[in-house]
């Protein structure tokens, strides 16, 4: 074994040097690295792995925190990634921060936190914004009336929609549409695809 090696094996040599404290936290963030490995496929090791961290965090209390975050307070990349696939994915329907939190085990405070240091919003206004985005898409690539659209990007009815979309863009949303008519016309009827997210213009 190589003691030296950086990162493997050799790491776990050095633990033994520092206090229990950092030695769990250490634990703690290899769990999470493996964790957010395994977030691709339901991979039978997955619940264990979390149930460990989970155990971990309890013996450490608050600052485990440190462990869910880079020095900057961001939400770490998989992490990051994990919620915004979960947000598009989900966009038609009610999605509260106390969902988003539980998709990386965290607290809402903490979350909330890491959440608008890494997306520069809210995890509310980061939602609202992705709807618009859909909704401007949707204006644009299909013929589907305003109230389908706004049902289908998860506002509650046509009102709301309009509220949120005229206090982005300076424009309701029926002429914002009229005056983008070129790609309405190209493709109406056309089926949405599945990435690619129009930003609003603000």
């Amino acid at each position: 074994m190589n003691a030296q090696h950086p990162g493997g094996i050799g790491a776990t040599w050095e633990l033994g040097a520092r206090g229990p404290r950092e030695w769990v936290m250490r634990v703690v963030t290899l769990l999470d690295s493996a964790i957010g490995e395994l977030n691709r496929a339901e991979h039978p090791a997955k619940c264990t792995l979390i149930q460990a961290a989970s155990l971990l965090r309890k013996q450490i209390g608050p600052h485990a925190a440190g462990a869910a975050s880079d020095k900057r307070g961001h939400l770490l990349a998989w992490q990051a990634r994990k919620v915004r696939e979960y947000v598009d994915g989900h966009i038609a329907g009610p999605m509260p921060v106390t969902e988003l939190c539980a998709l990386i085990q965290r607290s809402e405070a903490h979350f909330s936190r890491s959440f608008k240091r890494t997306f520069g919003e809210s995890p509310h206004a980061f939602v609202i914004q992705r709807r618009l985005e859909l909704a401007a898409q949707y204006m644009l690539e299909t013929d589907r009336c305003l109230s389908d659209i706004a049902v289908r990007c998860g506002f509650t009815d046509l009102a709301h929609l309009c509220k949120q979309f005229r206090q982005a863009t300076g424009q309701t949303p029926a002429a914002w549409r009229r005056a983008h008519p070129a790609l309405n016309n190209d493709s109406a009827g056309a089926p949405l695809a599945g990435d690619g997210v129009l930003m609003v213009e603000v």
